[in-house]
């Protein structure tokens, strides 16, 4: 066997051979090179006698190869892309031709989202597990408030990476939305991680945790409400391009991207976060700080993905469309509410149930107008205006005065 050093020393008829050979490709132009090319990869197809029968037959298999079956899959992929042929959904482009961008803000989601990475891992629980398991560290409220929210997050960011993978990111038809779908279904990962990381390092009971979903009635109609809307798209057979497929993925959309991320992780997020301002759990609460910017982009790029699909399919945005909209938003405010009002039925964390159902109502109108809606909670206000600023990047370095874990293009960032 040649050793590196030996790998270029070949005797001099050799070298004669090879620097001729070499002469002539130089002098080759981009065709011939082709052509040349194309030639050589016939000829390293022929089988030769010292191939074993299993590389043979592998070579003679290859012989059968028709590189015209499944063009249908990659959406005309012998056919170069122009922009305006790109669409959001039902575009016969070719889905593997990432440039030329048609969306440039999906594209800056996906850079965006990936100067955001952080691990679970990087932040320091010792502070937490030493008040979880005092036995006068926390009241039982707050107990209650941690528990429950751990119980639900873990289970709802996997309910939303099985919709990106299973569903969506198949009937979206953009590759560069396509390219910050697969962005955010790996945070999605991560965020499971975290929960499951500190579901761990607090040592409680994980069956009862990941269970709550199907055991705690707040917790189990929020997920009921959101697998209903993954049904029919998650079915490999379903496909758009009639009116109704269209809605249908229009209404998945909404469901889980202005209601699931936009509505259901309010509540527990500001729970959470107001016991990390109190210096109670901060490592749990820096977790969820970094979780609600991850999901803070995940939202405005669904809303931008629902208002584009609106402008190249105006038809599918109808009185009837619009009404089961805002229905939707509601009924999702509703649950939201009831969950509010399930993990702390009595004031806790300089909070209490009815502010918190302001909070969500803001939170709606919020959702209602990003899509073109009206408000039907008029005259709402925030009464947590903290919570702006724990999403605003640029206000906040390290909010908790736990550890600086800086994101590394994050004062360039804005959020919902």
């Amino acid at each position: 066997m040649l050793s590196w050093d030996e790998f270029d020393q070949v005797d001099g008829a050799d070298a004669a051979v090879a620097s001729h050979t070499t002469a002539q490709i130089a002098d080759m132009n981009i065709d011939k090179l082709d052509q040349v090319g194309g030639a050589a990869a016939v000829e390293a197809r022929a089988i030769a006698a010292d191939d074993s029968a299993a590389v043979a037959r592998a070579k003679a298999a290859l012989d059968q190869l028709d590189i015209a079956e499944g063009l249908a899959e990659l959406e005309g992929a012998s056919a170069r892309v122009a922009v305006d042929e790109k669409r959001m959904i039902n575009c016969r482009a070719d889905l593997n031709q990432l440039v030329p961008f048609k969306y440039d803000w999906a594209w800056q989601k996906y850079l965006d989202g990936c100067a955001n990475h952080w691990m679970p891992q990087e932040v320091n629980m010792n502070a937490d597990i030493a008040l979880w398991k005092s036995s006068d560290g926390l009241t039982d409220d707050e107990r209650r408030i941690v528990m429950r929210n751990l119980g639900f997050f873990s289970t709802a960011d996997s309910l939303v990476a099985n919709n990106l993978v299973l569903a969506v990111y198949r009937l979206i038809t953009n590759p560069e939305c396509r390219q910050y779908i697969l962005r955010q279904a790996f945070e999605e990962a991560i965020h499971t991680h975290a929960y499951q990381y500190c579901i761990e390092s607090l040592g409680m009971d994980e069956g009862a945790i990941f269970n709550m979903y199907h055991e705690i009635p707040s917790v189990a109609k929020k997920a009921a409400w959101g697998l209903k809307y993954t049904r029919s798209i998650s079915d490999p057979t379903f496909n758009t391009g009639t009116v109704e497929t269209d809605k249908e993925l229009l209404r998945n959309l909404i469901a889980y991207y202005c209601v699931l991320e936009g509505i259901f992780f309010y509540c527990g997020f500001t729970q959470i976060l107001s016991m990390g301002r109190r210096n109670k759990m901060t490592g749990v609460a820096e977790q969820f700080q970094y979780i609600l910017r991850d999901e803070s982009m995940h939202l405005n790029f669904g809303i931008d993905v629902i208002n584009q699909i609106k402008i190249e399919n105006p038809h599918l945005w109808d009185a009837a469309m619009k009404d089961e909209a805002t229905q939707m938003i509601l009924e999702g405010t509703q649950l939201e509410i009831e969950y509010a009002r399930d993990t702390m039925p009595r004031g806790v964390l300089g909070m209490n149930a009815a502010m918190m159902e302001d909070y969500l109502k803001f939170i709606a109108n919020r959702r209602l107008t990003q899509i073109g809606l009206k408000e039907e909670y008029p005259g709402t206000t925030n009464p947590f205006p903290w919570m702006s600023e724990i999403m605003d990047l640029k206000k906040e370095k390290n909010f908790f005065e736990t550890r600086v874990i800086e994101y590394q293009t994050g004062g360039a960032l804005s959020w919902d």
